[in-house]
């Protein structure tokens, strides 16, 4: 009997130990076929069309959307000129139209010549996403200060400078680069913008907590005061978490040539990536902000003076 029980422990054992390595071969199984699907898409030109199509398609909605709201405000306040609402969804309307545009002629974009100008096609519409919420930025900062009776004249100044400082120096990259190709260069002109949206990540968090602390020092019965601690808790928490993401990634494709956005056989990177850091925060962010401005008594909150 003893040794009939060791038997049946040992077959026990040896069926328990199939068991585990048929499971081990079918997780690798299931692995590899996954690595196989993502390559197979990532190679293959009819889905990295249809990807940069779909893309533009998105694109296109936002764009359209802003354009849109834009259109209702003006309608709204024919009197006013250029509000900060105005030109936050007019530029809204230009990146988003403008990054459509390139992802449906991203084959094309690929292979131009000289190459700095692809470079240039790819990273304008992050330049301008970049001045678009800084803009943003900008407005909370005025109503900030100005809510503490302390002078705003320095904010605009310092808003242009830091653009034109941008502008100027990712302007000098791109030259260098045409003027000397090497990977170096690309690397300082991805960890150039990997600061700088980590800097507007910083000015949601300072400005938009700011914003948001002093709304909740509000006496709790005060008008609207519900709606714009949401307001602004949403799109400081969207904004801050879509440039930090930005920041993130830059570093990865600065160093990593897995990791790289700016070639056509990572589609599905470009789409998630695209999808979290531009298109649905964008889209948030217009629909959180799209009230509209009363059409008379208008406040500063809506007007840039």
């Amino acid at each position: 009997m003893r040794i009939g029980g060791v038997k049946i422990m040992q077959y026990a054992s040896e069926m328990m130990m199939t068991t585990s390595s048929s499971s081990s071969a079918v997780e690798a199984l299931d692995l590899k076929d996954a690595s196989s699907w993502w390559s197979d898409v990532n190679e293959s030109p009819i889905w990295q069309d249809r990807i940069f199509h779909a893309l533009a398609l998105l694109y296109g909605i936002v764009s359209i959307v802003a354009l849109i709201q834009l259109v209702r405000i003006q309608l709204r306040v024919p009197e006013y000129g250029w509000t900060t609402q105005k030109v936050f969804h007019f530029l809204n309307f230009v990146v988003n139209g403008v990054r459509g545009v390139v992802f449906v002629f991203r084959r094309d974009v690929q292979f131009m010549h000289p190459e700095i100008l692809q470079h240039i096609l790819l990273d304008i519409p992050s330049l301008a996403f970049f001045t678009t919420y800084a803009l943003l930025v900008l407005f909370w900062a005025e109503i900030y200060y100005q809510a503490r009776a302390v002078s705003t004249d320095g904010l605009r100044p310092g808003f242009f400078t830091i653009n034109a400082v941008v502008y100027v120096v990712q302007i000098a990259l791109w030259l260098v680069l045409w003027w000397k190709p090497v990977r170096v260069m690309v690397i300082l002109s991805k960890m150039f913008f990997a600061g700088a949206s980590l800097f507007a990540a910083l000015g949601f968090l300072l400005y938009g907590g700011r914003l948001f602390l002093m709304l909740q020092n509000f006496p709790a019965e005060s008008n609207g005061r519900r709606k714009k601690l949401q307001e602004v808790g949403y799109v400081t928490t969207i904004c801050s978490t879509c440039f930090l993401i930005r920041c993130i990634m830059m570093c990865f494709a600065a160093f990593d040539e897995g990791a790289n956005l700016d070639v056509l056989d990572h589609p599905i990177l470009n789409f998630i990536y695209y999808l979290l850091v531009e298109i649905l925060p964008s889209s948030l962010v217009l629909f959180i902000l799209r009230k509209l401005p009363p059409k008379r008594g208008i406040t500063q909150y809506h007007q840039i003076r």
